[in-house]
């Protein structure tokens, strides 16, 4: 029996679609964990600590910059208007956790005076944010 050369004698499977679609898959998860990561976009120093822990849950957060400003969750807020802002984020979750991240330059006072503010709403959670020794 003759056999023609372009015949072969079994399928073969053609892996590049394959890996092709691999690497693209690999892509978006490289991709979509550049957004997990929470950065506020807000340039402050924290202060050292050596019994830094990281919170698990999803918080707010309250920055004080070294100019006094106050943001919370990156949005910029006057100190009259930080428990209403906070009771409206609260809303949805409650007993959240609140984070408090002050610039090292911020006066001792400024941080009392947005805490007094942040304690005075009901079931308050409060931490207040660091940085191990060594971390940038």
């Amino acid at each position: 029996m003759f056999r023609l050369e372009d015949e072969q004698e079994g399928d073969e499977i053609n892996i590049v679609p394959m890996i092709d679609v691999v690497f693209s898959v690999l892509a978006f998860f490289i991709i979509a964990s550049l957004f997990l990561s929470r950065t506020d976009g807000i340039d402050i120093k924290l202060p050292q600590a050596q019994t830094t822990q990281v919170q698990s849950q999803n918080p707010i957060t309250v920055t004080i910059d070294r100019d006094r400003n106050i943001f919370i969750d990156g949005d910029a807020v006057e100190i009259a208007q930080v428990q209403a802002r906070i009771v409206g984020l609260q809303a949805a979750a409650a007993n959240q956790l609140i984070i408090v991240r002050a610039d090292t330059e911020v006066e001792h006072g400024t941080v009392i005076a947005v805490m007094d503010e942040l304690r005075q709403i009901k079931n308050a959670q409060l931490a207040i944010s660091t940085r191990k020794p060594g971390k940038n």
